[in-house]
């Protein structure tokens, strides 16, 4: 089984990223299960979501503690709070940044890729300035710095699961799997 904890904050696409990535995945017709971790405030807030995936039936019904990878949506959360708690060692950290991040101790054990999905969700209308849409970007990084899963699956994912805006997140999604940059592989 693949366990991926997603770290965001509400209103960035944390949950929908979640629901997405496990959508590529049944799409090449994996088990999934996708769901939420959040409190009552959820704008802004802290929020995490959980996805796993398997070859088989799914029957755990829990958090996910020990993620084989992570995605962040906010690299402000790497700043102030322990992101890796759990992570096993040799895990994905895919971060949606621009900021250099070679220098940070807490990431030094794990293979990191980032992008600037802020940016290209702004590109293409997702969201606003102060609050960028970068759920179809960080999965599209996801798939290209992982290749887990596929970027076809993926685009189909977004076509099928998306309500507005399709084609804008699929050029998102594709532009994001095409423009990871590798930190430590």
């Amino acid at each position: 089984m693949i366990e991926i904890r997603t770290h965001g904050r509400g209103g960035q696409g944390a949950v929908i990223a979640s629901e997405i990535l496990a959508e590529a995945f049944f799409r090449e017709k994996k088990f999934v299960q996708a769901f939420p971790a959040f409190g009552v405030e959820r704008r802004g807030a802290p929020v995490v979501s959980f996805t796993r995936v398997s070859e088989g039936e799914i029957r755990e019904r829990c958090e996910i503690y020990e993620p084989d990878h992570l995605i962040v949506l906010d690299p402000v959360l790497l700043d102030t709070i322990n992101i890796t708690v759990g992570l096993k060692e040799g895990g994905w950290i895919v971060i949606n940044t621009n900021r250099d991040l070679q220098a940070s101790e807490m990431l030094k054990k794990f293979r990191v890729a980032t992008v600037d999905a802020n940016t290209i969700a702004l590109k293409y209308g997702l969201g606003s300035r102060s609050a960028p849409i970068v759920n179809t970007a960080i999965v599209g990084a996801f798939a290209g710095a992982t290749k887990l899963v596929g970027l076809a699956a993926v685009l189909e994912a977004v076509e099928e699961f998306v309500p507005m805006r399709k084609e804008n997140n699929r050029k998102a999604a594709e532009e994001a799997f095409h423009g990871v940059i590798f930190i430590s592989k």
